[in-house]
């Protein structure tokens, strides 16, 4: 059986991790090297770090934070934001991260996708999609840290993304952005029965049955968060004996 993951999400502003609904209301939590440590003290199987202002801002992603987090972790982490170059790449892999992710970017650019995936490998590109749900009943592509829509439509960008050589996806939902209402599992169906790399759900969890049915429902094979996780609402340790419990094969 393949072992799901657990994955943290820390967005982070000016050198420190934040939080907020819908990409709004952000408030501070912690610095990014303790609140990773601690991360991965609890039993987190990989970390995410977005900066989450970069690409709106039309700045390099803020890479100080990445050496102190290599140094202070034993999980694999990737880092987002900003990233729009190969030598991007370069520089926050050799800072210590394991993964990629690019969003903004490979938007504008989608041959980026196939540049990093022939350069680093698969494994090391991640295709992080902010979307949503638009009168039609589909889903639109949002880049620029959710400020900016476009005329993509999610499932067919998952698709193509995953032809140039993304090796695995993040799929947010704004519209279940810090609103703890559960996973969009319409969506994330969607999107994992037509690729065949992992899918990363991202952007609702409010209590462990939301993890348990993305999973279950969605066939996803990370579960991404950050509120709740934030905030000690709920503890990773628990979460894994919550979802080994009901049959779901997690490291513990």
């Amino acid at each position: 059986m393949l072992t799901r993951r657990i994955i943290p999400c820390l967005d982070v502003r000016s050198g420190r991790v934040v939080k907020g609904k819908k990409f709004e209301n952000i408030v501070d939590v912690d610095s990014p090297e303790i609140l990773g440590k601690y991360y991965s003290d609890c039993g987190a199987d990989e970390l995410v770090f977005y900066d989450i202002t970069a690409s709106n801002e039309e700045r390099k992603t803020s890479l100080e934070f990445v050496s102190k987090v290599a140094k202070n972790i034993n999980i694999p982490f990737c880092v987002g934001g900003g990233v729009s170059s190969i030598d991007d790449f370069t520089d926050i892999l050799r800072r210590g991260a394991d993964k990629v992710s690019i969003n903004s970017s490979a938007v504008k650019n989608p041959d980026l996708i196939k540049e990093a995936s022939l350069k680093f490998g698969a494994q090391c590109v991640v295709l992080s999609m902010d979307v949503k749900k638009n009168e039609k009943n589909s889903w639109n592509v949002y880049i620029k840290g959710g400020r900016e829509k476009t005329d993509l439509d999610a499932v067919n960008w998952a698709i193509k993304g995953v032809e140039l050589g993304a090796g695995e996806i993040v799929v947010n939902s704004i519209d279940e952005d810090g609103m703890k209402n559960g996973y969009d599992i319409e969506l994330l169906k969607r999107i994992t029965s037509v690729v065949n790399v992992p899918v990363i759900a991202s952007g609702g969890a409010g209590n462990m049955k939301d993890f348990y049915d993305a999973v279950e429902y969605a066939n996803v094979d990370g579960i991404l968060a950050a509120s709740v996780f934030h905030f000690g609402e709920i503890k990773i340790k628990d979460l894994k004996k919550y979802l080994k419990d009901k049959r779901i094969e997690i490291r513990i």
